[in-house]
């Protein structure tokens, strides 16, 4: 099937027919949801118009390539192929849907890297938003597909791309069931990148037309920085105590943490436990749960730092994980003790940390699977077993390095997705290089 054809498609299936009316009717009720979300510190007061496709700034000259990633995660992992696609020359919108993001976004990129929130997906706001921005490129970050961008990118003929794809186990069966409705979605994709063999049969299945397998962006991340003076500080105010570091917690995680950390200061009398919670908000409930357990408890929000007394640290700020991986040598990874899915190792890899998880691994089942059978990372199933191997990995200096070591060499191997995927966008890229250079002349 041509580019034209699939661009233009056949007619859209009843189901996205009636999203679409739907999604426009309800756009004079954005107030009442903007209202609702503002006072869930959902949104930044500041920039609500942005969900409506008002731009809070110009468009930047010459090509611009729109990058769009659902919340930290998916942002995160588009960092190395950002900062390669900004070396080319491409100016770059990033847009994503949540405030964490966006402050990540602010941290780790420079000021000529646009940040935007994504518009709701209302027509009438998809248009306002593309009618500012016209990018060159679309890239569509593992799954996050809101129809009406899609169509109206498409009839305008941006070439979309997804980038990083991912099928979930429970995902797939959903989207089957509405067979029609994602097949008229993934046929606007110019080409579908995608993390393994097992998204490729999925999308390939679901009715992606033109399906690559690039690997998964999430290997080659960068560590993350870390400010060097405040770094020096944590370091000097725990010097000589053993420290474990929980990344990115979700509820039901934080209580086998500190029954975890009760415990084992009977053995390590000076242990500290940094607790960095995955949505930061949940500083104040956490540390109410600290003191219900008998720990002292200080939080780095209200810029408190560790003292002598400190068991528990809650380290609830935003983009501030490369500090405390540097701290510990040993990381739990959150979200996985609990079936959230759980959060991506590699950072902390990078950063030569002993990898302790729960079972709940499934959105990475293959990175963990590596990693486990390689003897880089450790599997616990429960808040007993969270104990005994956090014991083992603080009495034994030689497990956690060869941890560490085993943990690099299986990154180290399945790694080259950004080279990947530079080279399957390398025909995009070179027309809009193109295209400037005609502007140009």
């Amino acid at each position: 099937m041509s580019h034209e054809l699939r661009k233009a498609g056949t007619s859209l299936p009843a189901t996205l027919r009636f999203y679409r009316r739907l999604s426009a009717a309800a756009g004079p009720l954005t107030p009442i949801l903007l209202k609702r979300r503002l006072k869930q510190g959902k949104e930044d007061p500041a920039r609500i118009n942005e969900r409506r496709g008002i731009a809070r700034q110009p468009r930047p000259g010459g090509p611009l390539v729109w990058i769009h990633g659902a919340s930290v995660g998916e942002v995160l992992a588009a960092a190395a192929l950002i900062e390669r696609l900004r070396a080319l020359g491409m100016g770059i919108l990033v847009t994503s849907g949540t405030v964490t993001s966006a402050a990540v976004a602010a941290k780790r990129f420079p000021p000529d890297i646009i940040h935007q929130y994504i518009p709701y997906d209302s027509p009438r706001f998809v248009e306002r938003f593309l009618d500012h921005w016209q990018p060159g490129l679309a890239l569509f970050i593992e799954s996050d597909l809101w129809p009406n961008l899609i169509l109206a990118g498409a009839r305008r003929h941006i070439p979309i791309v997804l980038i990083n794809g991912r099928m979930s186990r429970r995902s797939f069966p959903r989207w089957r069931r509405a067979s029609r409705t994602i097949a008229a979605l993934l046929s606007r994709f110019d080409i579908c990148l995608v993390q393994s063999e097992i998204d490729a049969e999925r999308f390939t299945t679901l009715g992606a037309r033109n399906v690559v397998i690039t690997g998964n962006l999430k290997l080659d991340v960068q560590a993350p920085p870390a400010d060097d003076a405040k770094l020096e500080r944590l370091l000097f105010v725990t010097r000589g105590r053993p420290v474990v570091v929980a990344a990115s917690t979700h509820p039901g995680e934080e209580e086998m943490l500190l029954t975890a950390h009760r415990t084992l200061a009977n053995h390590f009398p000076s242990l500290l436990t940094v607790i960095v919670p995955r949505h930061p908000d949940r500083g104040e409930a956490i540390a109410r749960m600290v003191v219900a357990s008998g720990a002292q408890g200080t939080r780095r929000s209200l810029e408190q730092l560790p003292t002598a007394r400190t068991d528990i640290y809650i380290a609830d700020t935003i983009g501030e994980l490369g500090l405390f991986y540097r701290l510990a040598p040993i990381v739990f990874m959150g979200g996985s003790l609990v079936p959230h899915g759980g959060q991506n190792p590699i950072e902390a890899v990078k950063l030569n940390a002993s990898i302790v998880h729960g079972p709940h691994v499934f959105n990475f089942p293959d990175v963990y699977y590596a990693l486990d059978r390689a003897g880089g990372a450790w599997r616990v199933d429960d808040g007993d077993a969270l104990t005994k191997q956090f014991g083992y990995l603080l009495n034994d200096s030689a497990a956690r390095d060869a941890a560490a070591a085993a943990a690099t060499q299986v990154v180290e191997r399945l790694g080259g997705a950004l080279d990947r995927t530079l080279t399957a966008l390398e025909p995009y890229l070179l027309q809009l290089q193109f295209e400037r250079r005609a502007a140009d002349a």
